[in-house]
């Protein structure tokens, strides 16, 4: 592997309501993505505590009832870094204060709850996935 190869870990979130997901719309590098809240694992920092922080972060949301429910398993070249390889694990999840929701992340431009009954709205290749998992567990 070449010296300015790296990993990118990235920990994400599902929450649901019902039959319902918690996405995001955002801004990133220049493209507009729906998205899963969650994001980049820092050095020193467990999987669980790094969707906290995010969740926190960004939407200033307290979650519990963290259990795994997806690893990454292929190779995943970052779309917008080619030097860059993704590592993605997904977990279920549960909002403690909804009502508090508030986007703190400027990138961010409105999150949305999206039916696991409609077409999947995913552009980022393991989220696809995991979203046709989701449905079929919960539908």
């Amino acid at each position: 592997m070449g010296e300015n190869h790296r990993f990118n870990i990235r920990i994400y979130g599902l929450c649901l309501k019902d039959t319902q997901l918690l996405t995001l719309h955002e801004l990133y590098v220049g493209k507009k993505l729906v998205k899963l809240p969650g994001g980049g694992l820092e050095f020193g920092e467990g999987a669980v505590a790094c969707l906290k922080r995010e969740f926190l972060e960004e939407l200033n949301l307290k979650i519990e009832n963290v259990a795994h429910f997806y690893t990454q398993e292929g190779f995943v070249q970052s779309l917008f870094n080619p030097n860059e390889q993704l590592f993605t694990v997904y977990y279920t999840c549960t909002i403690l204060n909804e009502s508090e929701l508030e986007i703190l992340e400027p990138s961010i431009e409105k999150t949305e709850w999206i039916s696991l009954k409609k077409e999947n709205p995913f552009q980022l290749p393991v989220d696809i996935k995991v979203f046709e998992l989701l449905k079929l567990k919960c539908l």
